[in-house]
């Protein structure tokens, strides 16, 4: 059949090109067309996806790098927003040790934390000043926010810092209206326990409690040390159950101040 309509279709081109039989001619041309145009059309559905298959076939190894390209401007983006996070939070703790709201006539040794300990025994923190910045054992070491904890040891070069939450810490504290108690670490991510504070003390959730100060403390006092997490005054108990989260994030804090502060000095 195809053979067949080749052949009328170079037939009627023949007698197109002389001229002759016009009006058959046209005639014949609008049914060759009828005829061949489902032919044309199967050829083109058929050989499509073959087609389809060599221009994918061009085109994705521009597409994949296109796409890898893309990656990496994203992955450079999302690097560049964290690096721009981290600065700005270490500025912030620089621009808050510059303006301490306490501790203010006490002499300072600004410090870097270098390592983190968190182990069964100690919380601890490493600074990178020691004695030779004028850091000593019994030191306290204070955020702009408040408290961090006190110097353990402290070598040429390096000093560690135990934490206000490590089970070893105590701390004298006092409450905005002068009720002092005793604030005790209790392991890490926990808040600390506050013991001594009578019953029926004005304390209510949210109150930050400061260092006592009182003769024979190991810190300077009006130093902030938690905010009241859980207050709960049960009947006829010898004192009222006070839970006390530190002011100072212990898990983000990268600079320091090192308090030139000794007990009785």
């Amino acid at each position: 059949m195809l053979l067949l309509l080749v052949l009328t279709a170079g037939t009627i081109i023949t007698l197109d090109y002389r001229g002759e039989a016009t009006g058959v001619v046209h005639s014949a041309k609008s049914v060759l067309r009828d005829a061949f145009s489902p032919v044309g059309s199967a050829f083109v559905h058929g050989f499509r996806p073959v087609a389809d298959f060599f221009v994918g076939a061009f085109r994705y190894k521009g597409e994949k790098d296109a796409n890898a390209r893309l990656r990496k401007q994203l992955g450079d983006l999302q690097r560049q927003r964290l690096e721009a996070a981290d600065q700005q939070q270490a500025l912030s703790q620089l621009l808050a040790l510059q303006n301490l709201p306490f501790a203010e006539s006490v002499p300072k040794v600004a410090a870097q934390v270098i390592d983190t300990t968190t182990s069964n025994f100690q919380l601890t923190v490493t600074l990178d000043r020691g004695t030779g910045a004028g850091v000593a054992d019994g030191m306290t070491v204070v955020a702009g926010q408040g408290l961090l904890g006190r110097v353990v040891d402290a070598s040429r070069s390096t000093s560690t810092v135990l934490l206000l939450t490590d089970p070893s810490s105590q701390i004298g504290v006092r409450t905005p209206t002068g009720v002092v108690g005793v604030a005790s670490g209790r392991g890490a991510n926990q808040a600390l326990r506050v013991d001594f504070i009578p019953p029926a003390t004005a304390l209510h959730k949210g109150d930050v409690l400061v260092t006592s100060g009182l003769q024979g403390s190991i810190y300077p006092a009006g130093i902030p040390v938690g905010r009241v997490s859980l207050v709960d005054q049960r009947p006829d108990a010898l004192q009222e159950d006070v839970s006390l989260a530190p002011v100072v994030p212990l898990d983000q804090i990268r600079y320091v101040d090192v308090l030139r502060w000794t007990p009785g000095s």
